[in-house]
């Protein structure tokens, strides 16, 4: 990484994308060579949000959440899934320029025990990053990437090897993190987090249980596909509580959480995308065709339950547009306003950007329970702990405060499913089913937070279960060119610049419906 970039990049602000590409050679000899740790954390966390915002979108085009609006056209592949080399091509460089400020940490802090903590939790992003990488691409460069200049042309590793190495990189994450408290305690001096940590605030608990939970995500995604030297868990648990990133977001250019200013309104005032709008299928989880769910569809949707929805690949004058300030905004009609401080998942230019939700944690658990990979727990409280906590993220706030009755309201959505097992866990009488409900309510809970993260689970699980043709049954396009029965895409293609750029590397005859990522169903 060229060192001297991450400066003119904190110059220009915190908030924004990390500058920096994995196979960048350019050089300014008058500019800094070094940068300290303390000033490169924030803004790679910051970076963080902006890609995850990036994966959002796209696990929300794909994976069943939304639809086009009326009034645009042009989506070619994004309704016929035949997609090339050039959708979505920026996940692939955001991910390696923002991995590349992380892997700088590593590289300036590794056996420097003053600097634990930051070593650590570089490493515990890198974590995350490369599982985003490889639940998206498959096979992608690890061990060679991250060398600049040194190895422009990475070759790519195994899917199933980078997991295995990546559990195991949070293993040593986890250590670094105990024996730094270990340092701590015993009078040594430290370099804590502290302001640098604009995900935490430089609670090492947090980041201890963050990185169980990504190792967590690991093996329950893998389970059956690849073994784990470590399947241990350390004794801090797993997160409770939302992961959320938070910079100092606010209404101002180039500051504002990077999922409003792309799907609500621009800092000044301006309607931002409005070329999408929900599924006929994903509405069907709310307004009582598939699960009745009145709280969190009032707080997700604009003007529930007669928000405008539509088949994806539905293009003609009946299909409805998206209102100003973004359909995902408010239950409520709140056209014109734009200072946000709202539940659902638009909440305000303010709002903390989720890297893992508590509900995600909480699901996770339950199936891990249920398949055997943690030998305690009580996996029917893990699932309803889940729904609460979709529940608390939906109705919080940008300040984190409650607007309404949460946990109330998360009871009465399980007494009004009582009969469907989806929501009644007692009723999941096989693991089957059970794990039918766990990755249904996990879809549910991560409807545009974590979008790609349902894209995946569905792919891996093949649940929520389709069925047939109709809006309802099914969220695939109506013009999908896709052979498979779910009518559904098995992945996106390398971006181009992998064919210009590494050629001899790059893993050929890939398809967008029929190559799998290792863990896929």
């Amino acid at each position: 990484m060229k060192k001297l970039h991450i400066v003119t990049f904190l110059i220009l602000t915190v908030l924004g994308t990390s500058c920096n590409d994995y196979l960048d050679v350019n050089t300014n000899t008058n500019q800094a060579t070094t940068v300290s740790p303390e000033l490169v954390l924030p803004q790679a966390i910051a970076a963080t949000a902006q890609v995850l915002n990036r994966y959002n979108t796209y696990g929300m085009e794909t994976g069943g959440y939304g639809a086009n609006a009326g009034g645009y056209g042009g989506f070619n592949e994004l309704v016929t899934y035949n997609y090339n080399s050039n959708n979505f091509s920026d996940l692939w460089p955001n991910s390696y320029d923002n991995l590349q400020d992380f892997q700088y940490i590593i590289d300036n802090t590794e056996g420097n025990e003053t600097y634990s903590f930051y070593n650590a939790a570089a490493k515990i992003m890198k974590a995350h990053g490369f599982q985003l990488l490889v639940d998206t691409y498959g096979n992608v460069p690890y061990t060679d990437a991250l060398k600049g200049a040194n190895l422009l042309t990475p070759k790519y590793d195994e899917a199933a090897a980078i997991y295995t190495d990546l559990a195991a990189q949070l293993d040593i994450a986890i250590a670094t993190i105990n024996s730094g408290n270990a340092a701590k305690a015993a009078g040594k001096t430290m370099i804590n987090l502290g302001a640098a940590d604009v995900l935490f605030k430089g609670d090492m608990t947090k980041w201890l249980q963050l990185a169980n939970t990504i190792k967590l995500r690991l093996i329950v995604r893998a389970t059956g596909k690849t073994t784990f030297a470590n399947s241990a868990f350390d004794a801090a648990g797993f997160l409770t509580d939302d992961a959320l990133i938070n910079p100092g977001y606010t209404r101002d250019a180039n500051r504002q959480n990077p999922q409003w200013n792309q799907w609500a309104y621009t800092y000044t005032g301006s309607a931002a995308t409005k070329s999408w709008i929900p599924t006929n299928f994903i509405l069907s989880f709310y307004d009582g065709s598939k699960l009745k769910d009145e709280g969190r569809g009032a707080a997700i949707y604009y003007k529930f339950p007669a928000t405008g929805v539509n088949q994806l690949g539905v293009e003609n004058n009946t299909v409805p547009s998206s209102p100003t300030g973004g359909f995902w905004y408010s239950g409520t009609d709140r056209t014109g306003t734009t200072a946000g401080d709202v539940p659902g998942t638009l909440k305000g230019p303010d709002a903390g950007y989720p890297v893992i939700t508590a509900a995600e944690s909480y699901f996770l658990q339950s199936e891990a329970v249920v398949r055997g990979i943690l030998k305690t727990g009580d996996a029917k409280v893990l699932f309803e702990n889940g729904i609460k906590a979709s529940f608390d993220y939906i109705y919080q706030l940008p300040d984190e405060t409650l607007s309404g009755d949460a946990a109330g309201d998360a009871a009465k959505y399980i007494a009004e499913n009582q009969t469907n097992y989806l929501a009644n866990f007692t009723l999941a009488t096989t693991d089957a089913r059970k794990i039918e409900a766990i990755v249904t309510q996990k879809y549910i809970a991560l409807n545009f937070v974590n979008s790609n993260e349902g894209w995946n689970e569905y792919r891996r699980t093949g649940y929520p279960a389709v069925s047939g043709t109709s809006a309802r049954g099914t969220f695939a396009s109506t013009v999908s060119q896709s052979p498979r029965p779910d009518r559904l895409p098995t992945r996106i293609l390398y971006p181009a610049s992998e064919a210009s750029f590494n050629a001899a590397n790059l893993p050929q005859g890939i398809s967008p419906f029929t190559t799998l990522i290792f863990w896929a169903k």
